[in-house]
């Protein structure tokens, strides 16, 4: 295979490393494979690759875009690309494929027809279709691909707590000073020349006698405030998961050892 310096080739080149930025200024994702018309040869398509790890791609259409740099400015955004028709990633687009794309992009075909798409081959004139194992000199090339973990949190319920109260009886024991009258005999000599009735007969007097007696009485008085709070406490956890992964052997009976044959000579 010869290369070539069809300035063609190079527009290609260019789109292939670049970046699809939508109309509200946010990068879409990057180019994933570029679509020349089988007519004209000029870049028509290109596939921009979405979702994680860019799994997706989503065929954007080069009529209305803007191109500077490896900026390739697009009128639509993320979620109307993501929308468009469902078409396989290196395979050709036919007329009806394409059509479609653009009646759902609302634009026309930019010539009478449309003709069929190719995926761009940057290395040569030729229209090439990768497939899934593509070329790498005489050989084949595998994709490889692994899981990878993917680990967030979440909140989940995981218990109720409730405060409410009770009423219980507790004994009291408060000791209270209380006073009491008794009667006792005061006798008082009478000094000479003191005015006293000495008539003699029977006579009473009488002395109210009082003592203070416990009286008992209960109030509710509020003593505390109670409510329920919480607090947020961090711990490490550890997540152990299998995850595969594929691995590229060589399976090959007629492969020559190339360190013993280099012993022999």
């Amino acid at each position: 295979m010869t290369t070539t310096t069809d300035p063609t080739i190079h527009a290609v080149q260019a789109l292939e490393a670049g970046m699809v930025v939508g109309n509200d200024g946010s990068e879409i994702g990057r180019v994933g494979q570029v679509y020349t018309d089988n007519d004209t040869g000029q870049p028509s398509w290109v596939t921009v690759k979405t979702g994680w790890f860019g799994s997706n791609e989503s065929f954007v259409p080069l009529s209305s875009a803007t191109v500077a740099g490896d900026t390739i400015r697009v009128p639509f955004d993320k979620d109307t690309i993501k929308g468009a028709p469902n078409n396989e990633a290196g395979a050709p687009l036919s007329e009806a494929d394409e059509q479609r794309l653009y009646s759902y992009y609302g634009l026309t075909s930019t010539s009478d027809r449309v003709s069929d798409t190719t995926p761009a081959d940057t290395m040569s004139n030729v229209d090439q279709i990768p497939a899934q194992a593509g070329s790498v000199g005489s050989g084949e090339y595998l994709t490889r691909s692994e899981e990878q973990l993917r680990v967030g949190t979440e909140k989940v319920p995981t218990g109720r707590a409730r405060l409410r109260k009770i009423v219980v009886t507790e004994q009291q024991n408060v000791t209270v000073p209380v006073s009491r009258e008794e009667v006792r005999v005061v006798r008082e000599p009478i000094a000479p020349g003191d005015s006293v009735d000495a008539t003699i007969g029977e006579a009473a007097t009488d002395v109210t006698l009082t003592e203070e007696r416990l009286v008992v009485d209960k109030q509710t008085v509020p003593v505390e405030r109670v409510r329920l709070g919480t607090e947020t406490v961090t711990e490490q956890q550890q997540v152990t998961e299998s995850v595969r992964k594929e691995q590229i052997e060589l399976d090959d009976a007629t492969t020559v050892d190339t360190d013993r044959r280099s012993e022999q000579k």
